[in-house]
């Protein structure tokens, strides 16, 4: 079918403000503070094929494998056997899935007796049961990192509200009205979802809708193919580490190789290192996901969809048994290390081909601070994703103290940390003055929080990574700062690795120090009004 323009327009911008409707339902929703707060979920619609065809602009490492973990739902539970009252799960990093804790719930959508897409949901959870509350940094199996749903088609009405499915997972989780109360959260936003398209199939019909839906994808497809052939063909490679996985191996490899043939560009990673026996490794679909996210960061404007479209034109391959597509059953937890050295090797890479439309390295490394605490109520776990300095591009100073690309979570307001976790308290959060690296445009600072502790027995655990390795600056730019994570007890500092788990005493303080970014260009060539507004605010 042949739409006019403005229907086009209308029903591709009513798609979009849908998903965004869906996003805030979901956060509006939710019971932890690492999603009405942190915002680590993402929604998604999808056509009756299961092609993301709008997304609410929120998690992106998340966004770019909605499509890949409904396939392989799809595949042993085909559309045409699906009923309205149908939900399909999945959180199997080796079956579509990222790391265990983002569960992904997908609704099918009908209008009449005809499906006509799915509203999509995923959100990290707190605890999802494993060897350790909210993050067992020690695990060396996917199975001590919580509780694994394979691509599954439940019943709400008998498996839910009270039925088998909720009641197993509530049994298994340290913080079931948390974990139940977030799974709601998804109900309700895949419900907004299907309430929106089924209303604009009821405004324009069917076959209108599923025009607008096969032309979102294609215009998203037609803007990255138009991108991609102003560029010189050619092969373009570039490297990036993950430091310290093991006390053995110093660094683990990632290398990366960016084709471009005309209007087509292949990613592939042959010569990445293989799988680790620490939870560095990162599914399939999150190397996927970072892989598009750059490319889409790099070549298009915000007003191109983030869509399937853009996948056709940029395709993703890595081999099987590294650290970017690794055999089962490793451990997966800290899977967004490796996809970040992905987003940053891919950034290097085009460089040589588009040097003002990249960005030098940021700290671009999740951090999750977790503290635990068991009490006589029972547990109360702390799970917070901090980020720290992005990298300058050409025209623009790095942006100060925000998460990292992939991952684009906000920080918890203090007075919300408190009231919810009353075992802690945080007595500093500040920039680091001097931690973004210089240039012409310098890279952003990093920050620093510190955590007082207020009872014994709780537990700190995080994974994290460039404690040793500087960001990278790009045409002379200065690297950004390294990261560092301490405990001052009493009168003595105790330095801890970047990935470990200590018990924590009354009056501890921890003081986490994120990185900076990187500077773009000779840092000469920088403004005297630049140097001294920096100066006036602090940050030299």
């Amino acid at each position: 079918m042949t739409l006019s323009d403005v229907d086009n327009a209308i029903l591709n911008r009513a798609l979009i403000a849908a998903s965004h409707e869906m996003g805030a339902k979901l956060i509006r929703s939710a019971h932890s503070p690492i999603v009405r707060e942190a915002q680590d979920c993402s929604a998604a619609l999808t056509d009756p094929q299961g092609r993301v065809v709008a997304q609410a602009e929120l998690t992106a490492i998340q966004l770019g494998s909605i499509s890949h973990t409904l396939e392989t739902c799809l595949a042993l539970f085909p559309a045409e056997t699906l009923t309205p009252d149908d939900f399909l799960i999945n959180n199997d990093p080796f079956n579509g899935g990222q790391h265990v804790q983002d569960i992904f719930l997908f609704s099918p959508i009908f209008f009449g007796q005809e499906l006509i897409g799915f509203s999509a949901s995923v959100v990290h959870h707190i605890d999802v049961g494993g060897g350790a509350p909210g993050l067992n940094a020690e695990a060396r199996d996917v199975f001590q990192e919580g509780l694994i749903f394979p691509p599954t088609k439940y019943s709400f009405k008998r498996d839910w509200n009270g039925g088998p499915l909720e009641r197993m997972i509530a049994a298994n989780v340290r913080l079931p009205e948390s974990t139940i109360g977030d799974l709601n959260a998804q109900f309700a936003a895949n419900l907004i979802g299907a309430k929106r398209l089924t209303v604009l199939a009821e405004q324009y019909g069917v076959p209108k809708l599923l025009a607008a839906m096969a032309g979102a994808l294609n215009y998203s497809e037609r803007r990255m193919r138009n991108a991609i052939i102003e560029l010189r063909d050619g092969v373009y490679t570039a490297e990036a580490e993950i430091e310290g996985a093991t006390t053995a191996i110093a660094t683990t490899t990632i290398r990366t190789q960016v084709r471009i043939d005309g209007d087509q560009m292949d990613i592939t990673f042959d010569g990445t290192d293989a799988q680790l026996d620490t939870n560095l490794n990162c599914p399939y679909a999150s190397t996927i996901a970072a892989a598009i996210a750059c490319v889409k960061s790099v070549l298009t404007s915000d007003d191109v969809p983030f869509n399937d479209g853009i996948a056709r034109a940029v395709r993703v391959s890595a081999p099987f048994g590294t650290v970017l597509n690794p055999r089962p059953p490793a451990a997966v937890r800290a899977r967004l290390l490796a996809s970040h050295r992905v987003f940053n090797s891919i950034m290097i890479a085009l460089s040589e081909v588009c040097p003002e439309q990249v960005i030098a390295e940021g700290f671009d490394t999740t951090t999750p601070i977790c503290l635990s605490h068991q009490g006589a109520s029972g547990y109360n776990i702390y799970l917070e994703i901090l980020g720290g300095g992005y990298g300058a591009g050409v025209n623009n100073d790095g942006a100060d103290g925000v998460d990292c690309p992939l991952s684009n979570c906000s920080n918890i307001p203090i007075e919300a940390l408190e009231m919810d976790y009353p075992f802690m308290r945080i007595e500093n959060y500040a920039l680091r003055a001097g931690s973004g690296g210089m240039g012409r445009r310098r890279g952003g600072h990093g920050f620093e929080r510190s955590y007082r502790v207020l009872e014994d027995g709780v537990l700190f655990s995080t994974y994290t990574d460039r404690f040793n390795i500087q960001p990278r600056g790009l045409r002379g730019g200065m690297p950004g700062a390294t990261c560092s994570i301490h405990v001052e007890r009493g009168e003595t500092r105790i330095a801890l690795t970047s990935r470990s788990s200590s018990s924590l005493e009354k009056g501890d303080l921890l003081v986490v120090r994120t990185g900076g970014g990187a500077g773009y260009g000779d840092p000469d060539e920088r403004s005297a009004h630049l140097n001294d507004k920096d100066q006036r605010l602090g940050l030299l």
